[in-house]
């Protein structure tokens, strides 16, 4: 488990655990780490240091695992640089170089040295990376990790299609929308999904069992669980993240260096994905307020008193306003 003292990262080792499965977890804080091994004292929780930011560093992490001399047979990685925020056009280029340098090259400096792992192994193994939302949309404030995460998604189809030569899946679990997890629960909008239920999805596409999309991108919402697997629990409708278009996002973002995909907001005005289908039980009573207020602007009546109503003129063109 790559990134596993981050938000996300601690959500897919509390779900692997939860389903007996032996975890490495992965991480640059050494303190997160114990951390993490001190609230799982009885678990088969291996922690190792280690960082994936260049390809050297990707070089030392395998040996590391290598030493451990224990198999793989998978690899999550939550991995995510930092979450500052800003117009893309007030920021000079390097602020955009930076991004990529944090979320999207420690992937393959990661990729290039764990894949071989997995194919000595002597397994089918499955590498999932974790990526986040705007990737479709621009994220209005995040423009420069919406161009970020949509390099992710195609680096995982590049990734899925030459892996196929080792015998190594390589996979992309998108969510679209923010994470909740222990970082940001206080402020987190309910139909965001937890840490742990983003966990179970990249557990089961570990999973050997068929039963999961072969494709090389898959949305969170379509990743199921087998009933005949007991490691796994159903998720509730609640839980699922449908296609989601982005709106205006004005939050503060506080996000651990190694974090999985999805930003996570600390502090929110709840401007939260709305749903294709407009589904008004899944929007947060902040939103429906604001949206009120709106409609009650526009349909005021002053805004249909006679003087403002210009008339209109069939045979005239109207000058632009």
């Amino acid at each position: 488990m790559l990134g596993a003292t981050g938000g996300v990262g601690r959500g897919v080792v509390e779900a692997a655990l939860a389903s007996g499965r032996p975890v490495i977890a992965v991480a640059r804080d050494k303190a997160g780490l114990q951390c993490l091994r001190g609230k799982f004292p009885d678990a088969d929780l291996s922690v190792l240091p280690g960082s994936v930011s260049s390809d050297g560093d990707g070089e030392r992490l395998a040996r590391a695992l290598r030493k451990l001399g224990r198999p793989i047979d998978g690899v999550i990685a939550a991995v995510c640089g930092s979450a500052s925020r800003g117009r893309l056009l007030d920021h000079p280029a390097a602020f955009l170089r930076q991004t990529l340098d944090d979320d999207l090259l420690p992937h393959l400096a990661a990729a290039r040295h764990l894949l071989p792992l997995l194919a000595q192994a002597g397994r089918t193994g499955t590498y999932v990376l974790i990526g986040g939302p705007g990737a479709d949309r621009p994220w209005a404030g995040y423009g420069h990790r919406s161009i970020a995460t949509a390099a992710l998604r195609m680096l995982a189809r590049v990734l899925h299609e030459e892996a196929r030569t080792i015998g190594v899946r390589v996979q992309l679990l998108a969510i679209d929308s923010p994470v909740c997890t222990d970082l940001n629960r206080a402020n987190a909008c309910e139909q965001w999904p937890s840490a742990l239920a983003v966990g179970q999805r990249a557990l089961a596409l570990v999973e050997p069992d068929g039963l999961q999309p072969a494709d090389a991108v898959v949305p969170y919402s379509k990743v199921s669980f087998s009933d005949a697997n007991p490691h796994f629990v159903r998720q509730s409708h609640a839980d699922v993240t449908p296609d989601v278009d982005w709106p205006s996002v004005d939050s503060t973002i506080q996000q651990e260096p190694e974090d999985g995909g999805a930003p996570t907001a600390s502090s929110s005005t709840c401007n939260a994905p709305v749903t294709k289908a407009s589904a008004v039980g899944l929007l947060p009573s902040r939103c429906l307020q604001d949206a009120r207020t709106l409609l009650r602007n526009l349909i005021a009546p002053d805004n249909f008193a006679p003087d403002n109503i210009a008339p209109h003129n069939n045979n005239k063109q109207e000058d632009s306003p």
